[in-house]
């Protein structure tokens, strides 16, 4: 992955996803927040903006962000970028110590073997994240270069210098290393309102991802369409009533368990593929669950049973400052999560 890096200026967090932008100045040393703004897009646009580079639906609207969203301060032009997980490669495997030597030859042919399209239209980018006898781990994470380039572009156009550009999973994993004990092996459901990305975290790196299309507005359309109601009055019981007890528990119940199997389903597999593939020797030690989709009453009860391992909705928030800052609502505290990662980064933090 392209990297621009500017050593002894500010940096300011932007997160890109698929449903809308955010953006966030946080000063890491306090983990106090200077500024933070968001702006709900269109997907079905913010799709044909991230594959367009002379489609300016982005850069609009970034300039509105910017010029009218945000409370408090976010005075920096240098800008960390966190973009869709579902558009990035990230594998984690391990070489003989040997190879350290000859690692970009070694990193290109491990990209070649999984990675389904080629290398050469790839940004590659790898950091070792541990040593042991006689063997490297090294942590890949790949963005296609048509995706970084007309990002960067449209950043570029709206007044802002990209320094660094990550998967918003990355993004998350930092704030919950910080926040939430994730030095232990830690499983990451992140549900946001279209997709759901499922990482394992341990030693502060993320070592292995997946995902899937479905996120807080799939159990919206689901509870609708079983209930047979409007999208609006679905939204108020899935956040007032989810998968809590009450007497409309079990026809709710049924309605979200399509949506919710699968996202077990694909959760399993990465576990299952962490523990054969990548550190069979330390266990998973807890599951933790972000994004906006985490406000779902009874989640973490539910991701327990079903997976037998301890679950719960992660709260970084009592990490953060806001300072004289209105903090955001609880119910919209979950979608700050990605950008705030990415804005806690500092220059020592970027990868060499």
């Amino acid at each position: 992955m392209s990297k621009f890096f500017f050593k002894d200026k500010p940096i300011i967090g932007l997160d890109i996803s698929s449903t809308g932008i955010k953006v966030m100045s946080i000063d890491s040393k306090r983990w106090l927040v200077n500024g933070y703004g968001s702006l709900d897009l269109d997907p079905l646009k913010m799709k044909e903006s991230l594959e367009n580079p002379e489609n300016t639906f982005l850069v609009d609207n970034l300039k509105q962000l910017l010029n009218e969203k945000v409370l408090g301060s976010v005075s920096s032009k240098r800008v960390a970028i966190a973009l869709p997980t579902a558009r990035s490669y990230t594998r984690t495997f391990t070489l003989p110590a040997s190879a350290e030597k000859s690692l970009d030859e070694a990193v290109s042919l491990e990209a070649e073997q999984y990675i389904p399209i080629p290398v050469s239209t790839l940004y590659i980018d790898y950091q070792i994240i541990e040593r042991n006898r006689g063997t490297l781990t090294v942590l890949m994470s790949a963005v296609s270069k048509s995706t970084v380039d007309i990002i960067t572009k449209h950043v570029d156009a709206a007044g802002l210098t990209p320094v660094l550009i990550e998967p918003s999973i990355n993004s998350v994993g930092r704030v919950l290393t910080a926040t939430e004990g994730g030095s232990l092996p830690t499983v990451v459901v992140d549900i946001g309102p279209a997709t759901t990305d499922i990482a394992i975290l341990d030693r502060g790196s993320i070592r292995v991802t997946g995902g899937l299309p479905i996120g807080g507005n799939s159990f919206t359309l689901d509870i609708a369409k079983k209930l047979n109601i409007a999208l609006e009055n679905a939204h108020q019981l899935k956040v007032l009533n989810g998968l809590s007890a009450g007497p409309r528990q079990q026809k709710l119940s049924e309605a979200l368990k399509p949506s919710l199997e699968r996202i077990i389903s694909e959760t399993k597999k990465v576990m299952r593929y962490y523990n054969e593939r990548i550190n069979s020797d330390r266990k998973l030690e807890q599951l933790l669950i972000v994004g906006s989709g985490s406000n779902l009453p009874g989640v973490g009860e539910y991701f327990t049973n079903e997976l037998l391992i301890a679950a719960r909705v992660a709260s970084p928030w009592q990490k953060l400052d806001f300072g004289k800052l209105q903090e955001p609502g609880k119910q919209f505290r979950p979608r700050y999560i990605t950008v705030a990662g990415v804005a806690s980064i500092t220059p020592r933090g970027v990868w060499k």
